[in-house]
């Protein structure tokens, strides 16, 4: 653990921002599993030109993090040392549509988009609103489901990298691949923008409402997980992998398997960071002393034990 007693120290060192600077914020408020130890300092910008001014004039080598709605994070018990990012005030939760171009914050929640295709007659980013989470980190992990990721939809982003510089970079040049991305860890996207089609809002709502049952005939609900914990191997399916292992009914303390699908990982109400991680790594070795496959978590994992 880093000494909290003197929270004030490393805020002393930081410039003056027109956002707001928290100490000592628990990560478990801030991730949908519930735990996870605090972050030293959490920095909400105003806005992009007031993280622009935090980038160019913050400490050499200070620590950081940028997180968005917590929904596939795991931060470990000890916490996060130095300063955690969060794109969080009204500037990042904003949409501005443009006939079918829909641009919108990375704080912006993916299930906002809902009202956003219903009031405009669009549709074509259905599966985006089935996907927990903030619109921002559906870029990092290309995030998709029912046949779709979010480079099929995706026309450009604004980045604020590690210097302050402000630019837009195009959805070819990001290199989206299955749940993962390839541009520099710096980069702090901060908007997006979409490409949606025109639909009657009958038809979106339909296909909205399908998605939503199909999700909770399938998946755990209104309990603390992060979504799919493993990546699918190339051609195979985690959960089937999981299952064949013998590891669906796997509990460590008030970590566990999902009843409902293998891959989700649950905290029961009172699982620690290192209960659930440990879970996940027993199920990464089992598989891989039966199936001789390593499965790679989706599920980012940050922070230090405790």
């Amino acid at each position: 653990m880093f000494g909290f007693k003197h929270e004030n120290d490393l805020v002393k060192l930081l410039p003056e921002v027109r956002g707001k600077y928290k100490c000592d914020v628990p990560m478990s408020k801030h991730t949908w599993f519930g735990v996870g130890g605090p972050a030293e300092v959490m920095y909400f910008p105003e806005d992009d030109e007031d993280l622009s001014v935090f980038m160019k004039t913050r400490p050499y080598n200070l620590p950081l993090c940028v997180i968005g709605g917590g929904s596939n994070l795991l931060v470990r018990d000890g916490g996060i040392p130095g300063v955690v990012i969060k794109l969080d005030s009204k500037y990042y939760r904003r949409c501005q549509v443009d006939g079918t171009i829909i641009t919108c914050g990375a704080g912006m929640r993916n299930s906002d988009l809902r009202k956003i295709l219903l009031d405009n007659a669009l549709g074509g980013l259905e599966f985006l609103c089935s996907i927990p989470g903030h619109l921002g980190g559906s870029i990092k992990t290309n995030a998709g489901c029912y046949g779709k990721e979010t480079k099929d939809v995706l026309i450009k982003v604004t980045v604020v990298d590690e210097e302050g510089s402000i630019f837009d970079v195009p959805a070819k040049d990001l290199m989206l691949g299955y749940r993962c991305s390839h541009f520099p860890d710096d980069w702090i996207i901060t908007s997006l923008t979409l490409q949606a089609e025109p639909q009657d809002p009958a038809k979106t709502n339909k296909i909205l409402n399908e998605h939503k049952e199909k999700r909770m005939a399938s998946q755990p609900h209104n309990q603390r997980t992060a979504g799919s914990t493993f990546k699918n191997p190339e051609g195979l399916r985690a959960w089937e992998l999981i299952k064949k292992s013998g590891c669906a009914d796997l509990v460590v303390n008030g970590a566990k398997v999902s009843e409902k699908h293998c891959n989700f990982l649950i905290n029961t109400g009172n699982a620690t960071a290192h209960d659930i991680e440990t879970l996940g790594e027993t199920i990464v070795k089992r598989v891989k002393e039966e199936t001789s496959i390593t499965l790679e978590w989706e599920v980012k994992r940050i922070g230090v034990s405790k």
